[in-house]
């Protein structure tokens, strides 16, 4: 399902664009919101938008685990903030995960229901997952006849009452389910036998840590290759924070199982041992895990094993963060970075000596392909989802700035290096931030113009 907007025309001139897998001199132009050409740069530029030569022109980011939380948790995020603090970080389609909102997307009416909720508030495009939760295996076939583009389950508690986890039979049994309706189950994979994280923790992240070790990761992700490979179905692993699991993942792929793997910027750019004493704004499940495997995360992103970077963005309010006054086993567990991940992920490359080719794919087609989008490229016949990076422009982080709903942010303090300076949509400006320099206040031009998306075929 899409809500046509108008969309814009014009050509963009760019050094350095992001095409065909490489960054070549361009003219991208664009007409009703499309890109109907993409040749090497000739003739007169006027009438063209210059990018600067010390940026770059991506496709649209895409970002493909999002909690906006609306409706009924409004007040920890919602399509409005979420859609606009996207755009001021490059990225121009979102997928929404069915909880934390109320009610969550486990039937058609609850999609339904939170479509219209976005359907006026989106400045980006939008998809949404569907969960299979205990109380609707067997039944997903209408939510997934509703256009949404896979269901997510968790193998351990969510920390919301009315999205339950999965035991082993039921995982099995939704597989079965997943493979027979062709489509993909997305897993929250963690073993619950090996938590140990109810009630206080105290303030000090190394209990917090110990408390969901990674044999509690790498014990519930070889349960999800053991049912994808018996039953054939997609399988993805959400939000990957132990680098110990890779090689599992890796000998899985090499035998033609059909999974694929992600993992976040607060996994690639934090490690357990810079996080100070009661600072719950670093709290996720999975956890943030010290630098060694932090380096093991890399290896898997330069060799291809890692298959996207996604902010698995889940905010809440600063009251729920602060809970317990810093006690890592009280507070709400969440990360806000959805504004920051290319620049967090491109900071941190950038010292490890990792190129912005390695990266761009990892947040373009990669997310976009475990989601079954048609998004994140730049050539004709695709939509004119385009922005600007500056890769060297400084960006100091200040939670207050960001336009996520609720001031809280990991990075709080960091000063990253790279900036988006212009996000298009459809062909239409969204996000504008001029050559003024940094801290200059950004412009979003118009009203929401984003749309609905549906799986192909829905």
């Amino acid at each position: 399902m899409a809500y046509p907007r108008s969309a814009g025309s014009g050509v963009i001139r760019a050094a350095r664009a992001w095409v065909g897998g490489r960054f070549r001199p361009a003219d991208v132009e664009y007409v009703d919101g499309v890109i109907t050409r993409v040749d090497d740069p000739s003739g007169s530029a006027r009438g063209a938008q210059i990018v600067p030569d010390d940026a770059v022109l991506l496709p649209g980011l895409v970002d493909s685990h999002v909690h906006v939380n609306e409706p009924g948790r409004t007040e920890w995020e919602g399509f409005r903030s979420a859609t606009l603090a996207a755009a001021a970080g490059g990225v121009t389609t979102i997928v929404d995960m069915p909880l934390n909102s109320l009610p969550p997307t486990t039937t058609a009416a609850a999609l339904a229901v939170k479509q219209a909720a976005a359907a006026p508030s989106a400045y980006i495009d939008v998809g949404f997952w569907g969960g299979a939760v205990p109380e609707n295996l067997g039944r997903l076939r209408p939510l997934h006849g509703a256009g949404v583009f896979g269901f997510k389950c968790f193998l351990s508690p969510s920390g919301v009452p009315e999205f339950g986890h999965l035991d082993r039979a039921q995982l099995a049994a939704v597989m079965d389910e997943i493979a027979a309706l062709g489509s993909r189950l997305i897993v929250h994979a963690e073993d619950p036998a090996l938590l140990h994280d109810d009630g206080p923790l105290g303030r000090d992240y190394a209990a917090f840590l110990a408390s969901r070790p990674a044999e509690s990761e790498s014990s519930a992700i070889d349960a999800v290759i053991a049912e994808a490979r018996r039953s054939g179905a997609r399988a993805h692993i959400l939000h990957l924070s132990d680098g110990g699991s890779l090689p599992a993942i890796r000998r899985a792929k090499a035998e033609g199982v059909d999974l694929t793997v992600e993992t976040c910027p607060h996994y690639l750019t934090i490690a357990a041992e810079e996080i100070p004493p009661g600072s719950a704004e670093f709290k996720c499940c999975p956890p943030i895990r010290d630098a060694s495997n932090r380096d093991r995360l890399w290896e898997g992103i330069v060799d291809g094993t890692i298959d996207a970077i996604v902010s698995d963005h889940s905010p809440s309010t600063l009251d729920l963060k602060r809970t317990g006054d810093g006690d890592f086993g009280l507070a709400w567990g969440g990360i806000s970075g959805l504004q920051v991940g290319l620049s967090a992920v491109w900071t941190e490359a950038r010292r490890r000596g990792i190129p912005l080719e390695t990266l761009v794919p990892l947040f373009t087609t990669g997310p976009a392909d475990v989601a079954g989008l048609s998004a994140g490229v730049i050539r004709p016949g695709a939509p004119a989802h385009l922005t600007v990076f500056g890769t060297d422009d400084p960006y100091p982080i200040r939670a207050a700035e960001l336009l996520h709903k609720n001031p809280i942010t990991a990075y709080e303090n960091r000063v990253l290096r790279g900036r988006i300076r212009r996000t298009w949509l459809h062909g239409r400006s969204v996000f504008d931030v001029t050559e003024g320099g940094p801290g200059e206040a950004p412009e979003f031009r118009g009203a929401p113009g984003g749309r609905l998306l549906s799986r192909e075929g829905a």
